[in-house]
């Protein structure tokens, strides 16, 4: 064969198998994301989303999968959803939950519903101020341990994910961009994904805000009263969401507001429990000592127990405990009285409810259950209905 000839089927050659490699690429290649659509009614506005976390079905369906993967605690016991149960508004049921070891926190599980538009994570902490940074506290956190991921154990877990071919597909599709798209960053990013996915605006309140539904006369003196000022509740909960940090699209101006409520006085000077005083821990500010968040009280009908610690059991209890202006604690070792808290916000003492009032603002709090949210298969366990098939 002449050289020309050699030369020229060589390139030729070179072409087929690079096309040929090419069309492998293009097989293997990621499916393209499927874009988000939020589902929100009008009193709702858009979350704001993170430019490197933006949302996709696959993403949201990715962190859905690792929100139930016991896989991802150190010892392969512990799932996010251990601590987060759907029927519960992603709440526990208990006073103060354990986590993946056995150790027990000293503050009780939040519910997760409409988390996107928080700006500020769990009860007491100023410094979380995404949900891919807050993600990383129940995966590492040492005081107490509740997944359990450390230095020893974090290469363990990732490689449990890299080695499952569905989670391959998965972050390969999701990262596309990453050569190595299992890694901790791309995994907590899912987890926010799906976390942000998880709105709760389909309860009466919202039916009866479109005009969907009717509040039955309990339920319409409870809505008065909820944002009157007697009752004083929509001062810290008469947001869309029920709460008084919101951060969205619309927001001009973010307010990040924390509360002490009287909850303890341990020392006759505004004293919390150790360990458990809410902002202070962080500022060392003697003005921050007990303020906590308030949080949403969408679906508060099935959060029980209430309270950063748990400590109030029901509805019932909660009322009268603000009916009081504080709680008057007789014995033990945290034994004070937080009516006369020096610290507590001075409006807890403006509120003032008979028995019928009380009923009437449970009544409407019940309201704000929204059963779709509770029930939605979106959230649910994909592990739970792969194995009853």
């Amino acid at each position: 064969m002449h050289t020309k000839t050699k030369v020229l089927a060589g390139v030729l050659l070179a072409a087929s198998i690079g096309t040929a490699a090419s069309l492998v690429w293009l097989q293997r290649a990621p499916k393209a994301l499927t874009p988000w659509v939020w589902q929100l009614p009008a009193h709702f506005p858009q979350p704001v989303i993170p430019a490197d976390n933006p949302m996709s079905e696959e993403a949201f369906q990715l962190g859905r999968q690792l929100f139930y993967d016991k896989r991802l605690s150190g010892n392969g016991t512990f799932a996010c959803a251990s601590c987060h149960f759907q029927h519960l508004a992603f709440t526990d049921g208990k006073a103060l939950p354990t986590g993946s070891t056995g150790e027990q926190t000293l503050r009780s599980s939040q519910g997760l519903a409409n988390v996107a538009y928080h700006p500020y994570y769990t009860w007491a902490n100023y410094s979380l101020v995404t949900i891919e940074r807050q993600n990383l506290n129940p995966l590492q956190g040492e005081n107490p341990v509740e997944m359990g991921m450390n230095d020893q154990t974090q290469a363990v877990i990732l490689q449990r994910i890299a080695d499952d071919e569905n989670y391959q597909a998965a972050f390969r599709q999701v990262f596309a961009q990453d050569e190595q798209p299992v890694n901790l960053g791309n995994l907590v990013k899912a987890l926010a994904t799906f976390q942000r996915g998880m709105i709760s605006a389909n309860s009466k309140y919202d039916q009866a805000l479109q005009q969907q539904a009717t509040f039955t006369a309990q339920e319409e003196r409870g809505r008065k009263l909820f944002f009157s000022e007697q009752a004083q509740c929509s001062q810290c909960h008469g947001s869309y969401n029920f709460n008084d940090q919101l951060r969205d699209v619309t927001s001009k101006e973010i307010k990040t507001p924390f509360h002490n409520t009287g909850l303890y006085n341990i020392d006759g000077k505004g004293g919390f429990p150790d360990g458990n005083r809410g902002i202070f821990e962080l500022s060392g500010k003697p003005a921050d000592m007990g303020m906590f968040r308030a949080p949403s009280l969408r679906n508060v009908e099935v959060t029980a127990p209430y309270m950063h610690d748990g400590s109030i059991t029901n509805l019932e209890q909660v009322l009268d405990f603000y009916a009081a202006h504080g709680r008057l604690i007789k014995e033990g070792t945290l034994q004070g009285d937080g009516r006369k808290n020096p610290l507590k916000d001075s409006r807890i003492d403006k509120i003032n409810l008979g028995a019928q009032d009380k009923a009437d603002l449970i009544a409407f709090l019940k309201t704000l259950t929204d059963d779709e949210f509770l029930r939605n298969e979106r959230f649910s366990d994909p592990f739970a209905k792969r194995n009853s098939q």
